[in-house]
């Protein structure tokens, strides 16, 4: 599905609308929601900072497992613009975690999940990915000191020492929950994306 909206291309894939449905299905459609606000606000962050750094995306796309921003004048930007578009997207996430979760001290039971979601997706986009926020703000700091394929070796590298540990865990967790595959999942998505993807800087 595409549509274009302040000067800005959006394709989202059917995969995404397929799951909402599944998800509205199985009647776990709130922690789907959650999810999903949580992963917008941190792609609003994102566009918040190309906009004050007048980097506006030409595309955007949104997928099962993850929301692209396609900026062409990025390699323009300076360093510090960079670092600061990479980074707010996960700042934006806790801001957020941090509001909703005094909220809920104070008597809104519901917004917890949604607090936790925001923790969770900032969280997990500081990995050293390449593919995620942390990887691209390692790449955009190493490149200062080393070559390019050095950073990203360097980046890779210390993302399989982290993704090991994570996966063991996950297995562990699904061992005991029985049920529970998700931290297991994210690890094989990431490894996977490591092998078998282009993760270079974008």
């Amino acid at each position: 599905m595409k549509f274009r909206l302040l000067n800005i291309d959006f394709t989202v894939s059917y995969s995404l609308i397929c799951l909402g449905a599944i998800c509205v299905i199985l009647n776990i459609f709130l922690g789907f929601l959650c999810c999903i606000m949580a992963v917008i606000i941190h792609e609003c962050g994102h566009l918040f900072a190309m906009l004050i750094c007048k980097s506006p995306p030409g595309k955007i796309k949104i997928s099962l497992f993850e929301i692209k921003i396609i900026n062409s004048s990025r390699q323009l930007n300076t360093t510090r613009q960079n670092i600061f578009i990479i980074f707010f997207g996960p700042l934006v996430n806790f801001i957020c975690f941090i509001l909703f979760y005094l909220l809920y001290l104070c008597n809104s039971e519901f917004l917890l999940p949604i607090a936790m979601a925001n923790l969770c997706t900032g969280l997990f986009n500081m990995l050293p990915v390449m593919s995620l926020d942390g990887g691209q703000l390692m790449y955009v700091i190493l490149c200062g000191k080393f070559s390019e394929k050095s950073a990203e070796r360097i980046i890779n590298i210390t993302a399989l020492i982290i993704l090991f540990p994570l996966t063991v865990l996950g297995f562990t967790v699904l061992l005991n929950s029985k049920y529970n595959f998700s931290l297991l999942f994210v690890c094989i998505y990431l490894i996977a994306s490591l092998l078998f993807r282009n993760n270079g800087y974008y």
